[in-house]
């Protein structure tokens, strides 16, 4: 009976342990299907359906926290080369010729004729080592196209190359602020302060530069204002459009030329316009320096010239200090508005300004219609006042270039002497309407390298009353009032160089009872000189012709009371042509012994 017992006990004993077995059995395998149930729902979501949830009481969720999202250099710097497609343009099409793009099958890879994008980097070009997509078309057996793509390391091996990108704005640009009520006055001191501000120019600069009271290269100039304020010297210039915008400053050392037009409704502006008026350009009162407590440098007037509609100009004598006012007329419309403003501001060497001057010509502005458009043109130069030579405008370096005046000067005992007057250069007659041979003053135009040229003006015979003073006022209407005797042969010849420059060769007028110069010819023979990579022009000679009348005036005339009188400039290039140069064959000078050839010889 004893043993019995004990059997059955351990037979309960074995089967209690049996099913604790299982149970611990099925408790993990529940464990483990729940966390790979989770697992696949944190990486897959669209697999949910396939997890099992326990029947627990519903719990609310906890909100999620909001996720910043990655700029755009970070996309780029994480996202691999196969996963990257530039000429992918299209969504959900698949683009021709894009062997990257994902949405292009076999049907379409069989239409395509080559990859538009045949390698896509992860990165930077700059980078030490990155990875590269590499895509490429072949042919299989059967004669159809496949794709072929792989994935490669590529091995920067400059010396100066990136080896790790920790920083992921460094290859985008940083997001601007938006513009808004509040924070405008604080970008618009950032972004155009620095502009029209001429407050923390020097900053940078060292201890002694920003102590002195003088300019430095840039400087805007500064000027004393009636009401005892520091004001800025400025001046009309062309904006985004032709039209004047006349707050542009000027500054230091920077020669500055300008055109521009002027919007204007003569009723209204022709007295009232201030862009218009003499005195906004000769009532200006510069500081020296750019402290506030610098020397007044009042602008002088040089010289006030008036241009008539038609072009003719006369040089008005005007009193220091007076101004023309511009006035509305009932003939010509609005006289005497500002044209053209030259300033010359002379400095020192310690960057302060010593005088400065200014040269006007004053104009008309017809009324033929009710809203006009004058145009304006104002120049700045800059010349150094102790010792310092004022700047030499070159016409190339060393060739002339096409467009650019002839350099010409006159012989001097240390070589050539050259006028900075744009006047007293090799000029032509300039042709305007109507335009009198002997009734001056005549507009002149410079003769420019390359450019043939041809003007004239009109000999009205009842003026011909002195043959001979007709004859040498004709003549020197044609060749201007000072005429050069040299001419540059390149355009940056220095002025001690006397072998550089080319006389003109001018043709003497031939002694008879009434011999009237009819024409001025100007030939000008230039070459190309150098290398035949890089021609230089050089000018080799300049001739100047004079025609002059073979009968009588009256017979020229056809009858009429009018002669022509023609001024003009021809270029002839007298270029050889080009002749390749060989090198001479080498000669063989080589000695051998006598018996070299022993015991044939």
């Amino acid at each position: 009976m004893a043993v019995s017992v004990c059997t059955v006990w351990s037979n309960l004993t074995i089967f209690g342990l049996f099913i604790s077995v299982i149970l611990v059995t099925s408790a993990a395998s529940a464990t483990s299907n729940s966390t790979a149930c989770e697992k696949e729902n944190s990486t897959y979501r669209h697999n949910q359906d396939n997890c099992t949830e326990p029947s627990v009481a519903p719990t609310e969720p906890l909100p999620e926290a909001p996720q910043l999202l990655p700029d755009s250099s970070t996309l780029l710097s994480m996202a691999g080369a196969d996963r990257l497609c530039p000429c992918d343009e299209n969504t959900a099409v698949c683009d021709m010729n894009c062997c990257c793009d994902r949405e292009c099958n076999k049907d379409d890879v069989a239409l395509f004729t080559s990859c538009t994008v045949t390698t896509v980097r992860s990165g930077s070009k700059q980078l030490c080592s990155q990875d590269v997509a590499v895509y490429s078309i072949t042919t299989d057996v059967y004669g159809y196209l496949e794709l072929q793509s792989s994935v490669q390391r590529e091995t920067n091996y400059d010396i100066l190359c990136i080896w790790s990108q920790n920083r992921f704005d460094g290859l985008s640009h940083p997001s601007q602020s938006l513009p808004t009520a509040d924070n405008f006055d604080s970008l618009f001191s950032q972004f155009v302060g620095f502009t029209f501000d001429s407050e923390g120019v020097g900053e940078g600069l060292p201890a002694e530069v920003q102590a002195s009271s003088g300019y430095q290269f840039g400087d805007v100039l500064a000027t004393a204002e009636l009401n005892g304020q520091k004001g800025i010297f400025c001046l009309p210039a062309p904006g985004v459009t032709a039209d004047c915008v006349n707050s542009s400053p000027a500054a230091f050392l920077k020669d500055q030329s300008s055109r521009c037009s002027q919007r204007l409704a003569l009723d209204g502006d022709c007295s009232s316009l201030q862009a218009l008026r003499m005195d906004t350009y000769t009532n200006v009162q510069l500081l020296a320096g750019r402290n506030a407590d610098s020397a007044v440098v009042p602008v002088d007037v040089a010289s006030v010239i008036l241009q008539s509609i038609e072009g003719a100009q006369t040089e008005l004598t005007v009193s220091n200090g007076e101004n023309l006012l511009s006035v509305l007329t009932t003939s010509s419309g609005c006289a005497n508005v500002v044209l053209k403003a030259v300033y010359v501001i002379k400095y020192n060497s310690s960057g302060e300004l010593v005088n400065a001057s200014v040269s006007l010509v004053l104009g008309f502005v017809n009324t033929s219609r009710t809203h006009n458009s004058l145009q304006q043109e104002f120049l700045v130069m800059y010349l150094q006042a102790d010792g310092g030579e004022p700047a030499v405008h070159y016409s190339g370096n060393p060739g002339y270039v096409v467009g650019m005046p002839l350099m010409s000067g006159d012989r001097a005992t240390d070589g050539i002497s050259r006028s900075m007057n744009l006047r007293d250069t090799l000029s032509l007659l300039q042709s305007t309407k109507d335009q009198d041979c002997l009734k001056g003053p005549h507009q002149r135009s410079p003769v420019l390298f390359g450019q043939d040229y041809m003007s004239g003006c009109t000999l009205r015979l009842e003026d011909i009353t002195n043959c001979s003073l007709v004859s040498q006022s004709l003549l020197n209407v044609l060749r201007g009032p000072s005429p050069p005797q040299y001419v540059a042969s390149f355009g940056n010849s220095r002025l001690e160089n006397v072998l550089d420059w080319v006389p003109i060769n001018m043709n003497p007028m031939e002694a008879q009872s009434c011999n009237i110069p009819l024409s001025l010819h100007l030939e000008i023979e230039w070459t190309k000189y150098g290398s035949l990579v890089n021609p230089q022009a050089q000018i080799v000679s300049i001739r100047e012709m004079i025609e002059t009348n073979q009968s009588s005036l009256v017979l020229l005339s056809g009858g009429s009371s009018i002669v022509p009188v023609r001024s003009s400039v021809t270029f002839i290039p007298v270029s050889a042509a080009a002749v390749p140069g060989y090198r001479a064959s080498p000669s063989i000078n080589a000695k051998i012994p006598f018996d070299f050839f022993f015991p044939f010889v």
